[in-house]
């Protein structure tokens, strides 16, 4: 079902933001998810954000919706499995068919808005261990979402609840329109080559890096890498429709991830503060995949902001 501007209708509740054209929807029951962000234009919605399809609405799917929170960790973890830390991480797949754990736990359970204007909310998520296997560590969760003249600006934090020091990451996990003409511009240091899980094996330095530098067509790519030394900016050009976004975080989020599968409608790229599968990386020794411990009471924060120009 479909409303006057062509958009679906949303069938949870649903937090609308705006500031002058910008709009953004939020299902804090679906993820804490992003359900949709765009600009109306002569009152045609021009998405900077792949918008949800109704079925992940109706199936309450956040990998069918705009972007959804990574906390406490982002991406893989190896056959859910790690030793890193006080306690023994055993985890279940939740999500994309394979035996690993993916994106944490955060995306998979509702938040509760604590304060909400026209422009801006405050989300948050408070976690408890299951009795069987989970997440072995208490932690509470935040969003600090704000629109502006400067586009989106999403403040996440994690604080360790627990006893003992956990192993900590965050991001979000944005989907962008592929289109026809799409172009990306990213500054990478080096990129971590994968086996055929997507989990990573190796730092790189191919030739792929210097057309990222220099504005790739994404028509071009097929890959699910993560990228260590990036400037902490990211570009999209749509050139055909004459607009771009430009993608910037703050340390802690020192990392960038490109998901861009070939013949799709859709890219990731995201800003997190680790590499898939950290916490078994370090376990080995490797210091370059980022992560943090946090003691108990300690807070991690992350800072991301999307910024939609009209070129």
């Amino acid at each position: 079902m479909r409303g006057g501007d062509g958009i679906p209708q949303l069938p949870h509740t649903v937090l609308h933001l705006r500031h002058d054209d910008l709009h953004l929807d939020i299902a804090p029951e679906i993820g804490g998810s992003f359900v949709r962000c765009y600009s109306l234009r002569e009152g045609t919605p021009l998405h900077w954000l792949r918008p949800a399809s109704e079925d992940a609405l109706r199936e309450r799917e956040p990998l069918g919706l705009a972007s959804f929170p990574m906390a406490p960790w982002c991406n893989r973890i190896r056959n859910g499995l790690s030793f890193f830390g006080a306690r023994p991480v055993r985890l279940p797949p939740n999500g994309d068919g394979t035996v690993h754990s993916i994106h944490g736990t955060s995306w998979r359970q509702p938040w509760q808005v604590t304060e909400s204007g026209e422009s801006h909310a405050v989300l948050v998520q408070s976690y408890t261990p299951p009795e069987i296997d989970g997440w072995p560590y208490e932690f509470d969760a935040e969003q600090r979402i704000r629109l502006d003249r400067e586009g989106v600006s999403v403040e996440m934090s994690v604080t360790n609840r627990a006893s003992d020091p956990m192993p900590a990451g965050l991001g979000h996990h944005p989907y962008f329109p592929h289109t026809p003409g799409t172009m990306l511009t990213v500054q990478v240091g080096a990129m971590w080559a994968s086996d055929a899980d997507l989990l990573p094996m190796g730092l790189a330095v191919p030739p792929l890096l210097n057309r990222l530098a220099q504005r790739v067509a994404l028509s071009e790519l097929d890959l699910d890498n993560n990228f260590v030394g990036w400037s902490h900016e990211a570009r999209v050009d749509w050139l055909a429709e004459r607009r771009a976004l430009v993608l910037r975080a703050d340390p802690p989020l020192d990392y960038f991830v490109l998901y861009c599968p070939q013949g799709k409608d859709h890219f990731v790229m995201e800003a997190v503060s680790n590499c898939t599968d950290w916490m078994n990386l370090a376990e080995k020794g490797e210091t370059r995949a980022g992560g943090t411990v946090l003691k108990p009471g300690e807070t991690l924060r992350g800072r991301f902001r999307l910024q939609p120009l009209f070129t």
